[in-house]
């Protein structure tokens, strides 16, 4: 099965001002692929990559300096995509079987110093009747690059 992925972009600072970029990716993307891909962008605070996949579930990764650090928005999503079976495996953690409950995994406090605490993260991450997209959107307003996020989907669309 081929991953369906929606979108992928990465989101740092340069000089105090958020850009938004879409990454390029060939074929089924690999854990290791998009965090090599994150890399290589600058970013006082690490770069952060926003990946959202079939209108399923979403990533957040942050790669700062040799780190990267994960958040899947729903266990669950293992069982199907070899990405978010990856990120489970990465975070070590049981695979969860498809009747779980549908619950995020992984660092809620990935991006609570740039401005959205674990705890607004993981009820955002709760909100059933949000798609992956609108809950990346919702981090990107957050943190305060909404309009450049938007403009980097439009530019992949």
């Amino acid at each position: 099965m081929t991953t369906d992925l929606d979108f992928a972009v990465a989101a740092y600072t340069e000089d105090g001002v958020w850009n938004v970029t879409p990454l390029v990716l060939r074929g089924e993307p690999e854990l290791s692929t998009l965090v090599s891909a994150l890399r290589r962008y600058p970013g006082e605070a690490g770069v952060l990559g926003m990946i959202s996949v079939d209108e399923d579930f979403f990533l957040l990764l942050r790669v700062i300096g040799g780190r990267a650090r994960l958040l899947i928005s729903d266990v669950t999503a293992a069982t199907e995509w070899p990405l978010a079976r990856q990120v489970v495996d990465e975070l070590d953690i049981p695979l969860a079987d498809d009747d779980d409950e549908q619950v995020p995994a992984g660092d809620l406090a990935i991006i609570a110093d740039l401005g959205m605490s674990a705890m607004d993260l993981g009820a955002l991450c709760d909100d059933v009747d949000l798609y992956p997209e609108e809950m990346l959107e919702e981090v990107a307003e957050a943190l305060g690059f909404g309009n450049q996020f938007h403009e980097a989907i439009e530019a992949l669309g």
